[in-house]
């Protein structure tokens, strides 16, 4: 698909780099130079230098042959005209960051007056996220597939786990029929395991099952998974407000500390249930007084890496059984921090930028098309992808043990009407069905994608 992004900040690399490692063509538009040349410099991607919100730059850009367009810049308003722009000069689609919560709330009535295929909010997707996390705080990420019917959950093998230094063909009487681990992450490597695969305490497992079925499993496993129910939020960013808000929607208390007074008195006049305190989140007497130790989850989301790695640090030091959940914004650098006691870590540019891959395959999803939906797993190493059988195909009608899959390829799950099939080597996948398949390829678009 030809792409035109508008936008060359964090959100805009993230976007361009993710959707050109699936072989998209990405044109990026922006009035900063040096921006452009940090994409250039390490992508084959095209870069024009000028105002995305003009009609000149963006026919220079090819828009009227253009599929989609993407305005993150930072300015909502300005998005939202480039957009307009956009479709009025031929883009077939449009997506606008939009991070403001009054636009967020009103744009369902404007939507289609600005012609705005996807509207976008950074801080609500990853606020969403990370709701699903602290519900389940044992579980380091978590979601489904098949409208919530099966679920890709990853979880960390603790000291003594019964799963530590056996083959996974030795687990079986803990991972019973209906579980399949797709992927097992490893010092910084990511891998899609067999049965003689042996398993390390410290690793990050994943596994796909049935809801029912994979909830027994954490209980069997002694994982937590009984909502936390007070969470401590360190930073009153716009994430820190979307996740108030969805924490105490659920019945969760939330006690957020930030050291900006106007803030703290706008989300006091916006969160009515929330405890809005002023004051240092680095300060650990404040911390202390405020009772981090006795909280069920505590969430860094301060304006720097170090603030919130220190403050997720000290966290685990107090409170060891709470869920810590760390901010990373540098990408780079992510990798550094892996072998740091803290399991779960987000970025939020790298959730948009999923969120926006799965909207452009999507756009794939034609009457005969396969692609249903797809979730980047294992930081981003492997992908699961989500396939509706709607015709004959080269893996249909075939023994899975008879299917010359492509390396890091595995078929995870079938879905045969309502039926969640774990397969052995003797199944084989048949029209209706859906097929979910973990890989570590990029730029699958059908079930023949798979094979050899």
């Amino acid at each position: 698909m030809d792409i035109i992004i508008v936008g060359s900040g964090k959100v805009g690399r993230t976007i361009a780099d993710q959707l050109n490692d699936e072989a998209h063509s990405i044109t990026v538009i922006d009035e900063d130079v040096t921006a452009l040349e940090k994409i250039s410099d390490t992508q084959n991607i095209m870069t024009i230098e000028g105002n995305g919100a003009t009609l000149s730059v963006l026919r220079e850009a090819g828009v009227s042959d253009c599929d989609l367009l993407i305005a993150v810049t930072a300015t909502d308003e300005l998005n939202l005209y480039t957009c307009l722009i956009a479709k009025n000069a031929g883009v077939k689609r449009t997506i606008a960051r939009v991070r403001n919560p009054l636009y967020t709330k009103d744009l369902p009535f404007v939507k289609d007056d600005l012609k705005l295929s996807l509207a976008i909010n950074p801080e609500q997707i990853c606020a969403r996220e990370l709701t699903r996390m602290l519900k389940f705080p044992g579980v380091v990420s978590m979601t489904s597939f098949a409208r919530g019917h099966i679920d890709l959950i990853k979880i960390k093998v603790e000291e003594k786990s019964v799963l530590a230094d056996k083959k996974i063909s030795q687990s079986t009487h803990i991972i019973k029929e209906g579980v399949r681990i797709c992927t097992v992450e490893r010092e910084g490597e990511c891998y899609i395991p067999n049965g003689d695969f042996v398993i390390n305490e410290g690793d990050m497992i994943s596994f796909i099952a049935p809801s029912r079925v994979a909830a027994k499993l954490l209980k069997s496993l002694g994982i937590i998974s009984n909502r936390g129910r007070s969470v401590m939020l360190l930073g009153g960013s716009k994430i820190a407000y979307y996740l108030a808000k969805d924490l105490l929607d659920a019945g969760i208390s939330v006690k957020i500390i930030d050291n900006n007074k106007e803030r703290c008195i706008k989300l006091s006049e916006t969160l009515d249930n929330a405890l809005i305190i002023h004051g240092d989140a680095m300060d650990q007497d404040l911390l202390l007084s405020e009772g981090i130790e006795h909280m069920s989850a505590i969430v860094t989301l301060m304006n720097t890496d170090e603030e919130n790695l220190v403050s997720s640090l000290y966290a685990k030091q107090v409170n060891p059984k709470a869920k810590i959940i760390t901010e990373i914004g540098n990408l780079k650098i992510s990798s550094v921090f892996e072998s740091l006691p803290l399991e779960t870590m987000y970025n939020p540019k790298k959730i948009t930028g999923e969120h926006i891959l799965k909207y452009v395959k999507a756009m794939h999803n034609s009457a005969d098309s396969e692609f249903e939906s797809m979730h980047l797993i294992a930081d981003g190493k492997a992908e699961a992808l989500e396939f509706r059988v709607k015709k004959h195909n080269l893996a249909t009608g075939v023994a899975l043990s008879d299917l010359e899959l492509k390396d890091g390829t595995q078929i995870a799950c079938i879905n045969r009407q309502g039926k969640m099939i774990i397969p052995k080597g003797t199944d084989t996948i048949e029209i209706n069905d859906t097929v979910i398949v973990v890989t570590k390829q990029k730029g699958f678009d059908s079930l023949d994608d798979i094979l050899r």
